[in-house]
């Protein structure tokens, strides 16, 4: 697989400093083990993928939850549910009356030895946010694999049958579309409008919000553009969309990512780059060496792939910006 990050270090960023703001939100990646080998993954995540967060580490996350008084843990893999630890993990937090967001490949709710983990979630009062990329079946297939259109089709109705998704339900199902190529993905409210139309007309199927994101050109999506001769191309289309009203809004202002390891970084996408947190530009920080220490204020680590975030209607783990 080609090396993204070396691609990206070719040239000097002129991507705007940054700095963050309060931490509200910790983002834990559980694991790069997947059931799925997604083409436009950014973790390179896989059933091959042996990387998973221990007992001792989830510990130091619930405690650092409790003690910075966190209020969303957001969970994400690989399938973060193949993680042992999960289900303890979101029951203490949930204990804690701290929101817990699965983002949940949907595909995993069909899987054997996971049949009832749907349940759980909704005992849990987790709020899922799935991947499907596309509400067409070819579409979902070429990106995630034959058949998965259609588990993931039957995840939905299973997590509509109990109340998520449905007017007036406390349980929330989000969706999030990410496009197949080199593009921006489309207006995100006119995208959820179809997308709902579609899924409810052909499927019965409902759910609260779609997220449009952007892909972000690393690890195996970066390495598909390398091969395609597409990768510098896409990053002249990202800064030429760059929107600077969408800074305000990105996500590494508030949240904070935190890989098996326990280390963290300022993204997700910069766990995956390896950039270290910029409040300790010398080095990997791990998250037990930042109780107690306030990072209001402190650099935000960037490269030319934070234009993925602000290009067009901006991206985030919550979808547009603007």
């Amino acid at each position: 697989m080609h090396d993204a990050l070396r691609y990206l270090a070719q040239k000097q960023t002129d991507f705007p400093a940054i700095n963050r703001n309060a931490l509200e939100i910790l983002q834990v990646n559980l694991g790069y083990l997947c059931n799925l080998s997604c083409t436009h993954c950014h973790v390179n995540a896989g059933p091959k993928r042996t990387e998973l967060m221990d007992k001792a580490t989830v510990d130091l996350v619930l405690d650092f939850v409790q003690s910075e008084a966190i209020h969303t843990l957001d969970l994400t893999g690989g399938a973060p549910e193949m993680n042992p630890h999960f289900k303890y993990l979101v029951e203490r937090a949930r204990k804690m009356e701290v929101t817990v967001i699965d983002r949940c490949n949907l595909v995993i709710l069909e899987e054997p030895g996971y049949e009832d983990l749907a349940e759980f979630l909704a005992a849990n009062k987790t709020v899922i946010t799935a991947s499907l990329p596309c509400y067409l079946e070819d579409n979902v297939d070429k990106q995630r694999g034959k058949g998965t259109f259609s588990a993931s089709l039957s995840a939905l109705k299973k997590l509509n049958g109990l109340g998520y998704g449905e007017a007036g339900s406390e349980l929330q199902l989000n969706l999030v579309f990410n496009p197949q190529g080199a593009s921006l993905p489309p207006e995100q409210q006119a995208l959820e409008e179809a997308y709902k139309e579609h899924l409810q007309e052909r499927y019965g199927i409902v759910f609260n919000r779609l997220y449009a994101m952007t892909n972000l050109p690393i690890q195996r999506f970066g390495s598909m553009l390398i091969s395609k001769g597409q990768f510098n191309g896409y990053l002249h289309l990202l800064k030429d969309h760059y929107r600077p009203e969408n800074l305000p809004g990105v996500m590494c202002r508030n949240t904070l990512s935190v890989d098996w390891q326990g280390l963290v970084y300022d993204c997700d996408f910069n766990q995956m780059l390896q950039l270290p947190l910029g409040a300790n530009p010398s080095g990997k920080m791990h998250l037990s060496d930042l109780t107690g220490r306030s990072l209001t204020g402190s650099p935000i680590t960037v490269r030319q792939h934070c234009y993925g975030c602000t290009a067009g209607q901006g991206s985030s783990c919550g979808g547009a910006l603007g």
